[in-house]
């Protein structure tokens, strides 16, 4: 006998004298009962059930005999072998079963059994719970044992899918025996069992999962035992270590008595085990019942008499083996795996069960006092109630208990109720209390769990411990999955560049926010710094004093124009092209400001399009003074048709029509892809480049083009009159001016396509400052001198020796 489980009957008896004194339910009425053992025996149980429902004595199905009282109801049982064998005899007469303990799914199909009903929660819930206690604490390799019936082969084959779905591996998978009988010889099992270690002890998982009921924690503890007695204290040089989390479902209990007094089996292994249980509460009066429990009651009570003698190691009739009980004993002495005085979750569900039918009878009998009394001339007769007849209330029943829970059955006739989560903590007289540290509740199905309340196995080193397949991996690596392995089982590999890991274990390396980068580490992103050609950076200094510089030495050149207007020189070269040329040329060193600065709307509009314009100008100011030569010396021939091209019409022409096709482009390309601010956080890992996006890179390469285009032609024409006999012919002037000017944006072009941020800003204006100082330099420095330096170079008379 399973002392531990004697508390059952003493909750049923509890439950039935508190209904049958309670006025306020079935009044009229006294419950009576009925308790049958099924000795976890399949014939037995069915030879029971229908021994229940006919005759006690004499085995004759479907007869009644003598004045024996209907059954309304049927309890248990405990297993769910035991509740599917009842069930498929009780459900032929339809007469309702309440389980207090079956969890099997093959059990819960409502169209194989209608009647069948459980006080425990949904099974599927308890899966879910699992889970979410391995998530919580990063359990990602977990052994499981399970009872090896139909009922194992279905949580595993469930468990393991689920694991998968959530990242978890299975480290190895154990199947316990169904019963272990104490009549067995338990020594030669356990000495027949330890050929070698467990599979537990020889994996690194920490975490197990224990499905079944009690006596898979009973098999597992005599495997232990087992080991001890055969002194199997080293294997394959490993330490025997037990120092595991056992996980264990709301079906078991810890009965280990039988195997603690046979075996020296370590009375601590299951010390700070978690155990889903069945939610219960304090009944009013339920403790002091206990007391009073004495084995006086042994005619009336067919198990107290070995339930006594067990749990007291005593005898009540004249023995030699044990001492005579003195029928003093009290059960509060009991150590726990013994007997507990707190209600377990698996009576409460009993106490439920019993209230459960009580009321739905009272709910009937209510209704067809009602209905005779108004048939009847108000006389009240009592009604003969049928089993079937409850179903109907029993499929939605719902009422308080006296511990003020409600108690309710869901469309599938499962209590609508969650878990309770318990610590279990063992102590040296070889008890235990459970401690609740957590809630698995329905609604969300949400597990709450509070982490110091757990006290874990003293041989753990780690707390909360781990249970990983290898070293979880450290912030700023990431798991690398090792070939022929579990998915679980993986190398830490260091993140790849621009990716973080900031948790240890990460599964993967994640990237950055795009205004963030990752610290040499790996394992934190700092934020970017800005880029862009700032006004105080040593670039922006230096730029903008040589873009004032040249400013300033162009406007002296043309002031020195201007003041010398008059003479050969400039007269010879056509002053007023000059002064476009110059003034161009100013607005050109001036227009690289534009590209200093943070960008914003409107610098980003007319940079690129301003520079492009004054670039044109410039250059086509340069064709028109060469083209102007060309013609002036083709003209000179007799008979040319030149002369009507020559003159100041035609350069301004060349101007006009030249600035016009630029400006129609740089129009065209603010009308359909206006320029605008951009941050580029890509092409730089630590920092956002703030930049103007051009909009249609093919629209800033046709400004860049064209001006090639005239820079090429101008190159050409100055080319050809570079050796035209006049003594201020400024073409070879402009041929070298025009080679420094392609020069430079030829190499502009492979300069900024392979520069980033800022630097490309400072390639563009250094390129601007570069091929404008060329023009002025080579066209006008040498006119400078002259003008300047040697003034008497600078007359008519000059002019024409120098032409003779």
């Amino acid at each position: 006998m399973v002392t531990k489980f004697y508390q059952h009957i003493l909750a049923l008896v509890f439950a039935v004298d508190e209904i049958n004194e309670n006025p306020r339910i079935l009044p009229n009425v006294t419950l009576g009962f009925h308790i049958y053992d099924s000795y976890t025996d399949s014939r037995r149980t069915y030879r029971t059930t229908l021994d229940l429902l006919f005759k006690s004595h004499q085995f004759v199905p479907n007869y009644k005999c003598g004045t024996q009282e209907n059954v309304i109801g049927v309890i248990g049982g405990l297993s769910s072998d035991t509740s599917s064998c009842m069930a498929d005899i009780l459900g032929l007469f339809k007469i309702p079963q309440i389980s207090y303990g079956s969890f099997e799914p093959a059990v819960k199909n409502q169209i194989k059994f209608p009647s069948f009903y459980r006080m425990v929660p949904s099974e599927a819930l308890q899966y879910r719970g699992i889970i979410q206690l391995l998530l919580h604490f990063k359990w990602k390799w977990v052994g499981l044992y399970a009872i090896d019936n139909e009922g194992g082969d279905q949580f595993l084959q469930t468990m393991e899918e689920m694991l998968l779905q959530n990242g978890i591996c299975s480290a190895f998978t154990e199947r316990a025996q169904t019963h272990l009988r104490l009549s067995d010889s338990i020594q030669e099992m356990l000495y027949h069992k330890q050929s070698t270690l467990p599979v537990f002890m020889q994996s690194n998982a920490n975490a197990v999962v224990i499905y079944g009921e009690s006596a898979s924690i009973t098999w597992l503890g005599a495997v232990i035992g087992g080991i001890k007695i055969s002194q199997i204290l080293f294997l394959q040089n490993k330490r025997l270590s037990t120092a595991k989390v056992w996980i264990t479902t709301a079906q078991i209990d810890f009965t280990l008595y039988p195997i603690q007094t046979i075996t020296d089996m370590d009375r601590h292994m299951f010390h700070g085990a978690i155990s889903f249980t069945i939610h219960s509460k304090e009944i009013e009066d339920f403790q002091k019942f206990l007391q009073l429990v004495n084995p006086s009651w042994e005619n009336e009570d067919g198990f107290i008499k070995y339930f006594w003698e067990q749990a007291f190691s005593c005898s009540l009739s004249n023995s030699f083996i044990y001492g005579r009980c003195t029928g003093e004993e009290m059960l509060e002495s009991l150590p726990a795996p013994y007997f507990e005085m707190s209600m377990t979750g698996h009576s409460y569900s009993i106490y439920n069960a019993a209230y459960a039918l009580a009321h739905a009878l009272h709910i009937l009998q209510s209704a067809g006092l009602k209905r005779s009394a108004r048939e009847s001339s108000n006389r009240m007769v009592p009604q003969n109630v049928e089993p079937w007849q409850l179903h109907s209330i029993l499929h939605k029943i719902s009422f308080n208990n006296t511990a003020g829970d409600e108690i309710a059955l869901d469309e599938h006739g499962e209590l609508a109720a969650g878990f309770d989560i318990t610590n279990l903590v063992t102590f040296p007289n070889k008890s235990y209390v459970r401690v609740q540290v957590g809630r698995l509740d329905p609604p969300g199905k949400v597990l709450t769990i509070d982490e110091d309340r757990i006290e874990w196995h003293r041989g753990l080193t780690q707390v909360p411990p781990l249970s990983v397949c290898n070293d979880i991996c450290r912030p700023g690596y990431g798991k690398k999955k090792k070939e022929g392995k579990s998915f679980c089982c993986y190398a830490c590999a260091p993140c790849p560049d621009g990716m973080i890991s900031n948790e240890k274990d990460e599964e993967t390396c994640v990237s950055c926010p795009e205004d963030q980068y990752p610290n040499r580490g790996q394992d934190q992103c700092i934020p970017k710094m800005p880029n862009f050609l700032a006004f105080g950076d040593t670039l922006a200094i230096v730029s903008t004093s040589s873009a004032l510089l040249l400013s300033l030495l162009t406007a002296v050149v043309l002031g020195i124009f201007v003041k010398h207007r008059d003479t050969a020189i400039v007269k010879a070269n056509n002053r007023s092209l000059t002064y476009i040329l110059l003034i161009s040329l100013l607005f050109c060193f001036l227009c690289s400001l534009m590209f200093i600065g943070k960008p914003n709307k409107v610098t980003c509009l007319l940079r690129q399009t301003a520079f492009g314009i004054i670039f044109c100008v410039s250059i086509s100011s340069i064709l028109a003074k060469t083209a102007s030569v060309l013609l002036a010396f083709m003209a000179t021939k007799p008979g040319s048709k030149m002369r009507k091209w020559v003159g100041k019409r035609s350069a301004y022409s060349i101007i006009l029509s030249c600035s016009h096709i630029q400006v129609g482009i740089c129009s065209l390309w603010l009308a359909m892809f206006p320029p605008f601010p951009d941050r580029d956080t890509h092409t730089m890992m630590d920092q956002i480049v703030l930049l103007c996006n051009e909009g249609s890179v093919t629209m800033f390469y046709c400004v860049l083009g064209f001006m090639g285009f005239l820079a090429i032609v101008c190159f050409t024409v100055a080319f050809v009159a570079r050796k035209l006999p006049d003594s201020f012919n400024e073409a070879k002037f402009i041929t070298f001016s025009m080679l420094v000017f392609c020069s430079v944006w030829l190499t502009f072009i492979p300069t900024y396509l392979s520069t980033r941020g800022k630097d490309m800003v400072v390639v563009e204006i250094f390129s601007i400052l570069a091929s404008s100082a060329g023009l002025l330099g080579c066209i006008f420095a040498p006119k400078c001198y002259i003008i300047v330096v040697r003034p008497e170079l600078n007359s008519v008379k000059k002019k024409r020796n120098r032409a003779q």
